[in-house]
């Protein structure tokens, strides 16, 4: 009955008036909508003021308010309004006062006593506000942040007092005059002008939260990143770093397409790591969906030496990979192109004898006849790698070979139900593979080989459900395999290490490349086994070995696949229900003992998560390993209040019994800062890096980003 009252009364008295204030103030087109009123007491004066008192509520397009009396003068066209007074627009800024005079569209006007609140992240405190074209907003002897602030009187953590401040609300900025910082009552910081986005804007050009690095090689020295919006789908990013060592200058530059996205990082630097050399590196990123559904992806990485990576804590790689490739994928069809560069980081290797540029096309296709339930597969692979050495190849050192080859492949599959649920497949295929040599005096110059081979695998799938829910499933596995290999002997050039692992179990060939193939008759034999409860706790487990005809010298002796009977693969997983998960595999000989040997834990709860592996391999000449290798890692964050929370990592090499990596981590964060330190220490060295420990200090007042919200850390005025 209320709302009725006022939709009866106050929307004819309000439509009247409407056109002779409307000559007052001049507004734009697009304000036009009329205003709703509601209160719990609403009448008309003789001097014709309407007066509303009572949980008063105005609606005007996008802005409403709430106050307990409102009187609405009709001949200056004026509201004069008591407080407490609320006024929200577009659910993301507020403005509460104690009492205000506006006019009729709130859009001119006076408030005192008044806030600013930016989405509930930064408020401005004013003694007095003034609302212009409902567009600026400008606050006279203002209180700026975005820490809570408490009703005892304490001064938050942070504030920035200005003696004036102007919000333009189109272009979402701040403008602050005469601006003084204070950390708790003390004045730490002067700035005669200052401007700030907004939390409602999303991106602004501006400098970017300042960070101090300090490392054992470089000094002390502080970041301070600017970015620059250069348009909706463009930016960059400029980040000096001055220390006493180095000046560099960091660049990122982003650009957003209709069909995709690119991205550049790079730095020039002098330092005195290498003094009077222009140092730095270039590092680009590329997704594009291209011509008919043809996705096209790139990077290019480069540095100006081997040490760049190290010296400035840039990705932790050993070799730079620079790729193109170009690739559309169907349901039944799959072309992919790329060509790949490679510069090497590592002491031990010769950038001229590595396959530094590398070229791979490959198109496959499948049809699946109507007059049988199987599968036809055709694929044809080309392949190229060269190295910038022209020294002879030998029978035991590639030096500087190059190598050529294509591939064809085709094959048929098809599966069949059997009686007792057995589940039977069978492939038959051929590949021919051609191969041109350059460099190399030990093999022929081309060289073709056939390899037919066929399998059929038997599957017994069974399950069973346990008195307490649980569910089980057992799958016994057997394969009976076939291939021959046929033709001009061929390098092994890119099948030197071999994983054996549930994924290439029942694999004709387990090695990564076409460049060698397996040969004879093989038998697999192997069970999967999987247990699931109700509450979520789940394990399985995979048990496989391979038994051949012949042994093949292809295979090194800690793949787990050298000599006629395999190693016995072992893997396994558990998961608990509150996140704990370990995963295991190994492969066990004969002499029943690992040749290797991986272990990952994962385990989290609502204030800590730890993550560690242990790896163990054994010694393998062919694998340049004279000695046994073992190491671990551990990487793991504690939540120790609900401000405070530290990390800890450290890689660890068991064999050498001294620490490669370790680093430290400590972050306080609430509504309104966020503090983060941080050291890290590399201990590994060679002739062109050494050992660095590095220092990291950020510190950031929050609130003034759109993403920058933290209410899981907000402080309480009764305990902070």
């Amino acid at each position: 009955m209320r709302r009725l009252l006022m939709l009866t009364v106050v929307l004819p008295w309000m439509t009247v008036t409407q056109p002779a204030l409307g000559q007052d103030l001049p507004r734009p087109a697009a304000q036009s909508s009329a205003a709703v009123l509601v209160a719990d007491k609403v009448f008309v004066t003789p001097d014709r003021q309407l007066i509303a008192t009572g949980n008063v509520e105005v609606f005007q397009g996008d802005v409403r308010l709430s106050a307990q009396e409102i009187v609405f003068d009709n001949s200056e066209g004026r509201l004069k309004i008591s407080g407490p007074i609320r006024i929200d627009q577009e659910n993301h800024t507020t403005i509460l006062a104690d009492a205000a005079e506006l006019d009729r569209d709130l859009r001119n006007g006076i408030l005192t006593s008044a806030r600013l609140v930016f989405q509930q992240q930064v408020q401005l405190a004013a003694l007095q506000m003034t609302r212009v074209n409902g567009r600026y907003t400008q606050l006279y002897k203002t209180a700026v942040t975005s820490c809570d602030v408490c009703d005892d009187g304490r001064p938050p953590l942070w504030q920035i007092r200005a003696e004036r401040v102007t919000h333009d609300q189109d272009e979402q900025q701040l403008y602050l005059e005469n601006a003084h910082l204070h950390i708790r009552d003390v004045r730490v910081f002067y700035l005669p002008a200052l401007r700030l986005p907004d939390p409602t804007l999303e991106r602004s050009s501006g400098f970017l939260v300042p960070s101090i690095r300090t490392t054992s090689t470089l000094g002390t020295g502080v970041k301070v990143p600017y970015f620059f919006e250069l348009g909706d789908h463009r930016d960059l990013t400029v980040t000096p770093y001055i220390s006493p060592k180095t000046t560099t200058l960091d660049l990122r530059y982003r650009q957003a397409f209709r069909s995709g996205d690119i991205e550049l990082n790079g730095a020039f630097t002098r330092d005195d790591l290498q003094p009077g050399e222009d140092r730095g590196y270039l590092f680009v990123d590329g997704d594009f969906n291209v011509l008919d559904d043809f996705n096209l992806r790139f990077q290019g990485r480069s540095t100006s030496d081997d040490a760049y990576v190290a010296d400035y804590s840039l990705p932790d790689v050993d070799r730079l990979r620079s790729q193109v490739t170009l690739d559309r994928a169907e349901r039944d069809r799959l072309l992919t192109g790329s060509l790949i560069h490679y510069k090497t980081l590592r002491d031990s290797e010769d950038q001229n004898l590595i396959p530094s540029i590398i070229g791979d096309v490959t198109y496959e296709q499948r049809w699946h006849p109507a007059w049988r339930n199987g599968e036809f597969r055709a694929a044809t692979t080309s392949h190229t790698h060269r190295r910038t050495s022209d020294a002879i190849a030998t029978a035991t050192d590639p030096m500087g070979r190059d190598v050529a080859r294509l591939n064809l492949d085709v094959s048929w599959r098809e599966n069949w139900h059997l009686p007792f649920g057995i589940l039977g497949s069978w492939q038959l295929g051929t590949a021919i593979d051609h191969v041109r040599l350059a460099d190399d005096d030990t093999f022929q110059v081309n060289n073709t080989r056939v390899t037919p081979r066929s399998a059929v695998t038997f599957r017994l799938p069974m399950t069973r459900q346990d008195p307490s829910g649980a569910t089980q499933f057992v799958e016994p596995i057997v394969q009976l395999g076939w291939s021959n290999v046929t033709g001009d002997p061929i390098p092994n050039d890119e099948s030197n290490f071999v994983e054996f692992d549930q994924g290439n179990l029942l694999s004709l060939s387990r090695f990564p490349s076409t460049d060698a193939r397996e040969d004879g008759v093989s038998l697999v034999y192997g069970v999967n086994w999987a247990r699931f409860t109700p509450d979520g706790w789940q394990a399985n487990a995979t048990i496989g070995q391979v038994f051949r005809q012949h042994a093949n010298s292809n295979f090194t002796k800690s793949s787990g696949l050298g000599g006629t009977s395999s190693d016995l693969l072992l893997a396994g997983q558990l998961k608990f229900y509150d996140g704990t998960a370990l995963t295991m595999r190994g492969l066990l000989n004969g002499s029943l003992n690992f040749s290797k040997a991986e272990v990952r834990g994962d385990w989290e709860n609502d204030k800590a998560q730890l993550s560690g592996s242990y790896l163990w391999l054994g010694t393998d000449t062919a694998e340049s390993r004279s000695e046994e290798t073992s190491e671990f890692w551990l990487d793991g964050q504690y939540q120790l209040t609900g401000n405070w929370s530290t990390s800890a990592n450290i890689r660890y090499d068991i064999s050498d019994a001294r620490a490669t990596r370790a680093g430290l981590g400590l972050a306080y964060q609430n509504e309104c800062v966020t503090l983060d330190l941080s050291i890290n220490r590399r201990y590994t060295s060679t002739t062109s890096v050494e050992p660095s420990t590095d220092f990291g200090f950020t510190i950031s007042m929050n609130g003034f980003s759109v993403n920058s919200d933290s209410k899981h850390y907000r402080r309480s005025c009764r305990n902070s």
